[in-house]
């Protein structure tokens, strides 16, 4: 076959190679001029950071010199104390060895003082606890350890346990001071009064409108700042100095000095006699971790050390996971770093190829990085500094009609993908080994370890990432070895892929190519060299991670949906247009989108395909019915236990309660499946269920053991780069040199957020200086808005205040019937409880007629989750006229019945009234409630889990105080059963967690 004549190729004019004067390596003269700009800056970084590192040694040595001698003298006291004594107190002391000695008291007095302190448990039972969960294997069955718990420890009390190479003890916090106790503050301002946080900006306002201009598309927010920066300057408030374009252009080049650039790489691939050269664009992996370390605002909330976390549960100590530090797998790659101050630092990468144009020509493959070390909400945010960024443009190979498909060209796609990615991570590979003296902000020095935690992709990328043969090989999985026909199969685990056994297997191959093919052929390896092999506990098939956009939404999610309209369209049109009206007439709520129709719906937007399944097993049951179609009632019971395994899946916070209840589901969906593809007619059986993303549900919960919750790995975060990367290429550039621009407009935005990050932080500064506690509170209070309000109810959107007697007048339906009298009994049974004194002394209070009333029609709802004890929001709505529709909300209250029990109930809301009385603004609503149908549960409810809610009379509607709300709440109505209706337990994970004890 003759070459190929492209762009990438490299002529034969071409093939000499000229040695670089600072590195000698050799390079084509193409790549030459770009290699030695980045060799120099390479180098001038080495030395910065081995002149830092040496100081930095010396500290560290100087302070353990340090402690080691206070340590011998302090034995030698004690020593002496216990010979006059006569008491063993350096046996009380050997129980501490796991511990650093930093963490050990300096007498025995202390000693003592330690032992007696019941919150945070005594000297022995920490070092006990300490060295044996160190040892624990991992895994749910060992996922928590009994741990000696003082008398005196309250329910709902957490305990932190850190990892021993901290040098903290464990500690146990109550309920209301544990999450405080998680952050740091900063003991004083990061900027100062006479900085200047523009700069290099000559004024904050040239800022501001370079900053506008580059964001481009001007909404209506954008137009609104723009006008007002326009008419700061018009009155001669501000001071701007930007004249042309040209200005703005030269004063970003001089902004792009404050973070780290990208360079500019060419890798050669030989293949076939050919040499194949390639662009790659990346942000060396360190240097924009120094970015981060050395920025002051983030400083104070980088978590360095490996936690075990526990609340307790009124019997014992229950643990739970949330970030990735709070995972085995950090604490395991802790305890293996050399050091006693060592710690990892922690990266989270992603990769996924993105059409830029609408032809799908036009591709971008980036790559974009986290730091794990980070809190989640810095972490996935979509703005500002702390959250993703791009650091590497990979090349991509162009398609070859003539070698596609070909398993020496597919091969050296992987081998051009991995070589580029080394790119991205060779400023880390040697540091991984040695480690990076860095001054914490608490002052104290560790030595950091670059460690890839996580990987997150698509199940494409995971593949190319780990470097397997893909969706037809003999062993699919980038986890573990699981075969492709027991794929559905969860209840059988199967053995771990390695990395050692891949780089046995490559040895093996590059002595002898058929027996290495024959070897690889096995575990479905392609005979590449990994570039996550060279980084120290990277291991790949640890660090792929489960994804549910790509393999629940996207995955099982999307197959049951297509297997729902396949089903619909055998039974008939009149069944689709059934589903399609009551996904029409589906209650709105807040984030969850609607469908006027979804059987015609065809497209692989994620988010709106987890939405439509959320709502199938409502919108079909009515058709969907078990005597009627037990093949597509035994589907939608697959749909439910399926969506009951994801929503576990997507807690925030896990215990152990919550994964083993989640591996037990995933369970039962297997079995649910198997049910249903019993009942089909093996001939017209079409689709697969041995498919890849239907096994990788297998390894979710051993992911969030590991590695924390799956919003830590979730590619959700990552995919919203795409967008800002698309109008760039769209809006911006000029369609040639397409990634050298698009970089360039990517770093403006970087540094326009660094920027921004000193401008906010100076004005919150400057704020507080200039207001007390008490004007900064009132003025709060008057810019409340949809984030944030104290307490737990707030009501908005008010209407002019109505007399009781046009209430009755007005409003006309059932249940206002005797509403004065119904507010009368109310107020009546109410007051005294609240002790609010009866106006006039009364025995029996009267509404007057001629009482003013005013109306809300807007709910804001706070209460603590029942995921992550935190307070969440609910937002409500009481309006007759919402976007033209009728909205009318549901909640949950706490209420009493006549034997004076507390319960449960759920209410809809007629109308939301503040009311004036003696004193006292009461916050109240008319609603009608719903109960529990008694008798026994319909074979639809068992199938799917309804809960099924029954309304009551709309004349028997009553007013209940707006205190005692617990949440909102999503009812559907039951399409087949006017009346009835059945709770929506899937809007979010604490709905999800309260149905489950209805449930039971």
């Amino acid at each position: 076959m003759p070459p190929i004549k492209r762009t990438y190729v490299q002529s034969e004019a071409s093939t000499d190679k000229i040695a670089c004067n600072h590195c000698k390596l050799l390079f084509t003269a193409r790549g030459l001029k770009s290699h030695e700009a980045g060799c120099i800056r390479k180098q001038e970084k080495t030395r910065r950071r081995k002149e830092f590192a040496d100081a930095a040694d010396k500290v560290v040595e100087a302070q353990m010199k340090g402690r080691h001698r206070k340590e011998k003298r302090r034995l030698r006291r004690m020593q002496a104390a216990s010979v006059i004594a006569q008491e063993p107190q350096p046996a009380a002391l050997s129980h501490c060895t796991p511990f650093d000695v930093d963490t050990l008291s300096t007498s025995s007095a202390d000693l003592a003082a330690g032992a007696a302190m019941s919150v945070s448990g005594d000297v022995y039972e920490r070092s006990i606890s300490d060295t044996s969960m160190a040892g624990i294997p991992d895994g749910p069955d060992h996922f928590s350890v009994p741990a000696p718990v003082s008398a005196n420890i309250q329910p709902d009390s957490f305990k932190t346990e850190f990892h021993p190479k901290s040098g903290r003890a464990t500690t146990v916090d109550s309920f209301s001071t544990f999450d405080r106790s998680q952050g740091r503050t900063q003991s004083q301002p990061i900027v100062d009064d006479d900085s200047q946080p523009w700069h290099p900006f000559q004024t904050r306002e040239d800022f501001e409108f370079s900053e506008i201009a580059h964001q481009a598309a001007l909404n209506k927010d954008l137009t609104n700042k723009l006008l007002s920066l326009i008419q700061r300057i018009a009155k001669g408030e501000a001071k701007f100095t930007l004249q042309s374009h040209h200005d703005v252009t030269e004063a970003w080049k001089c902004a792009a000095k404050l973070m780290t650039p990208f360079e500019k790489g060419v890798i050669s691939i030989p293949h076939q006699k050919q040499d194949f050269e390639f662009d790659v664009h990346f942000r060396p992996l360190w240097d924009w971790a120094m970015d981060l370390l050395s920025n002051p605002i983030l400083m104070p909330h980088f978590v360095w050390d490996a936690q075990r976390l526990y609340k307790h549960n009124g019997e014992r100590f229950e643990r739970f996971v949330d970030e990735p530090w709070t995972g085995n797998r950090w604490w395991n790659i802790q305890s293996d770093l050399p050091g006693d101050n060592a710690a990892p630092f922690a990266f989270i990468l992603y990769a996924d190829k993105s059409h830029l144009s609408s032809s799908g020509k036009v591709k971008a493959y980036p790559v974009i990085v986290r730091c794990g070390n980070l809190p989640v909400n810095i972490r996935n945010s979509t703005r500002g500094l702390g959250g993703g960024q791009l650091v590497g443009w990979l090349p991509i190979v162009p398609a070859d009609s003539g070698n596609e498909g070909k398993l020496s060209w597919t091969n050296l796609k992987r081998v051009v993908w991995h070589e580029s990615f080394l790119k991205i991570l060779d400023s880390i590979v040697s540091l991984s080994k040695v480690g990076f003296a860095y001054q914490t902000f608490e002052g104290t020095v560790r030595r950091l370890y670059p460690v890839i935690l996580i990987l997150s992709a698509d199940y494409e990328e995971q593949c190319i990432m780990a470097l397997i043969r893909g969706l037809k090989s003999h062993c699919p999985c980038p986890i573990c070895l699981v075969p492709s026909d027991q794929l559905r199969n969860h209840a059988t685990t199967y053995p771990m892929r390695m990395s050692l056994d891949a780089i046995t297997s490559l040895e093996v191959y590059k002595r002898s190519r058929k027996d290495g093919e024959a070897l690889m052929q096995k575990q479905s390896l392609r005979p590449v060299e990994n570039a996550f092999w060279r980084v120290n506990h990277s291991d790949p098939h640890r660090a792929l991670s489960f994804d549910h956009l790509h393999y629940d939404d996207m995955g099982m999610g999307d197959h049951l949906f297509k297997e729902i309209k396949k089903n619909l369209a055998e039974i008939g049109r009149h069944a689709e247009k059934a589903v399609d009206d009551h996904h029409d007439a589906f209650p709105r709520w807040r984030n969850l989108n609607r469908f006027s129709s979804v059987t015609n719906i065809f497209f692989s937007d994620g988010n709106k395909l987890a939405d439509i399944v959320k709502q199938l097993p409502f919108t079909a049951q009515s058709v969907l019915s078990p005597g009627k179609h037990p093949i597509g009632f035994a589907l939608l019971r697959c749909i439910a236990s399926y969506l009951s395994y994801h929503m576990y899946i997507i807690l925030n916070v896990h215990t152990e309660t919550t994964i083993a209840a989640g591996e037990r589901e995933l369970l039962t969906f297997q079995c649910h499946l198997e049910a249903y593809i019993a009942m089909l007619d093996p001939d017209s059986i079409q689709k697969n269920w041995d498919f890849p993303k239907a096994h990788l549900a297998k390894h979710a919960f051993q992911d969030i053991i590991e590695k924390g919750v799956a919003r830590n790995y979730s590619t959700r975060p990552n995919e919203s780069h795409h967008g800002p990367i698309r109008k760039y290429y769209l809006r911006q550039t000029n369609r040639k040199d397409m990634p050298e621009q698009i970089l360039q407009l990517d770093h403006r935005s970087l540094v326009s957020e660094f920027i921004r990050s000193r401008l906010d932080h100076d004005d919150e500064e400057r704020l507080k200086r200039m207001l007390d506690r008490r004007v900064l509170e009132d003025q709060e209070n008057e810019l409340l808005d949809d984030n944030m309000f104290s307490g737990h109810v707030y009501l908005g959107s008010p209407q002019l205040p109505i007399t009781i007697a046009d209430v009755e007048k007005t409003f006309t339906s059932c249940p206002f019937q005797s509403f004065r009298k119904k507010l009368t009994h109310f107020l009546n049974e109410f007051l005294p409880l609240c002790d609010i004194p009866i106006p006039g002394g009364r025995s029996w209070f009267v509404v007057p007629q001629e009482d003013k009333l005013r109306e809300f029609r807007y709910l804001k709802v706070n209460y603590e989750s029942c995921v992550d004890w935190k307070v969440a929001t609910d937002y409500l709505r009481c309006n007759p006229n919402f976007h033209g529709r009728e909205r009318y909300d549901c909640a949950l209250i706490r209420t009493v019945d006549h034997h004076n029990n507390k319960k449960l109930t759920f209410v809809r809301f007629q109308l939301m009234f503040e009311y004036h009385i003696g004193g006292e603004a009461l916050r109240l609503a008319l609603v009608t409630p719903f109960y529990f149908p008694s008798g026994e549960r319909r074979a639809v409810d068992k199938g799917l889990r309804f809960i099924r809610l029954r309304a009551r009379p709309a004349a028997l509607s009553e007013i209940i105080p707006l205190r005692s709300i617990i949440r909102g709440a999503l009812l559907v109505p039951d399409f087949a059963n006017d009346g009835d209706y059945f709770l929506c337990n899937y809007t979010d994970g604490d709905i999800f967690l309260r149905s489950q004890t209805f449930l039971s």
